[in-house]
């Protein structure tokens, strides 16, 4: 008997066998039923024999083997794609996805090998066969990295929105104790409050517009015509007064005036700035170089210290990542500080640079006079 008819005759056996072999796959089986435990079994079962049943070429058979089977424009979700939706939603790994299809392949070849003697025209049945598993795998495990990667960004930006009201409350409240001016004591551990609260809430905005960015939103940028001037000495005095054990210079010059986000790009350069003073010489001043262009506007943040090493400064920007010295240096942050700021320069239609020596990091970035209208 061909394989995709054996499929279709025994699907009660195959069907029982995955359902056995779904129940071990602990804790995430514990609580299922036998119509959760066998979920698209089925669908997918009937996929396979359709699949088998249909003459390809051999190119079409090698990509379905490598899980590139193409999939027509505007075509619903495969049974391989909503069972792995359905695997993630209930608490399954993907090494427990994976598992049962290595039982499902098991399991059918034994079965159809154990009632019939093969021939040679079987062999061909079950190159297809495995090919369509693979197909149907590499489906599944697309699906399945997808659901749980939304739900994390999901959870990343509740977690970042619910911790917002009580962070507030904490800075409201150590500006008060500040205010009222009740002993040298009080006022430093006031101040101390502050300066921690506000390292908090810069780790809050980072995490929130990370988890836009990974939810497809992007960055939002809210333009106005503002004066660069004002925006960045505004920023470097907050800085300075957050940062009192370091020297932050600033320099000016040229046109300063066009449409931008000033809040976007006051978040932008205190990330910069703040990356220049945890990875910068301590005896060394940080300086903030801003010229006004034709068309643009040059914003540069420079520090001295060691280089920067090649495999660190090529993926720089890249999100959750940090400098190799990271850990030896204890330094705080979530390796954002960085992405964000190259997300806010693009979301300005810009650009972000960075070159680094043994004499001094610099990073460079390029601002269009007028990148957007609101």
């Amino acid at each position: 008997m061909r394989l995709a008819d054996f499929i279709l005759r025994d699907m009660a056996h195959i069907l029982a066998e995955w359902e056995a072999f779904a129940t071990t796959m602990l804790p995430a089986a514990r609580n299922l039923n036998s119509l959760a435990l066998r979920d698209h079994a089925p669908q997918i079962l009937q996929a396979v024999a359709k699949d088998l049943s249909t003459l390809q070429t051999e190119e079409a058979q090698r990509e379905k083997s490598l899980g590139r089977a193409p999939k027509l424009p505007g075509a619903p979700e495969t049974a391989a794609q909503t069972h792995a939706l359905m695997r993630a939603r209930a608490g399954f790994n993907i090494n427990q996805l994976v598992a049962e299809y290595r039982a499902l392949r098991a399991s059918v070849l034994r079965l159809w090998m154990d009632e019939f003697q093969l021939v040679a025209a079987d062999l061909d049945d079950m190159v297809r066969f495995n090919e369509a598993i693979d197909q149907a795998v590499a489906e599944s495990v697309d699906f399945f990295n997808a659901q749980v990667e939304q739900s994390r960004n999901l959870l990343l930006g509740m977690l970042g929105h619910d911790l917002r009201s009580p962070l507030q409350t904490i800075l409201a409240t150590a500006e008060y104790l500040s205010a009222l001016n009740a002993g040298e004591k009080v006022s430093e551990a006031a101040a101390r409050l502050i300066r921690s609260g506000a390292s908090m809430n810069a780790l809050l905005n980072d995490l929130c517009d990370f988890n836009r960015t990974q939810l497809g939103l992007g960055i939002n940028v809210d333009p106005n015509h503002v004066d660069l001037a004002n925006v960045v000495a505004d920023i470097v005095d907050q800085l300075r007064a957050a940062n009192p054990d370091r020297r932050i210079d600033l320099e000016v010059k040229g046109n300063m005036l066009g449409v931008w986000d000033g809040s976007r790009l006051q978040q932008l350069l205190s990330n910069l700035v703040l990356n220049a003073i945890r990875y910068g010489a301590p005896d060394k001043p940080v300086r903030v170089v801003v010229t006004g262009h034709d068309t643009d506007v040059r914003l540069e943040v420079i520090n001295s210290g060691a280089a920067i090493d090649g495999q660190t400064l090529e993926r720089i920007f890249d999100p959750l990542t940090r400098g190799l010295n990271a850990e030896d240096n204890k330094m705080s942050g979530l390796g954002l500080g960085l992405y964000i700021a190259s997300e806010i320069a693009k979301a300005h239609q810009g650009s972000i640079d960075v070159r680094s020596d043994q004499s001094e990091t610099a990073f460079d970035v390029r601002l269009p006079r007028v990148a957007l209208s609101k």
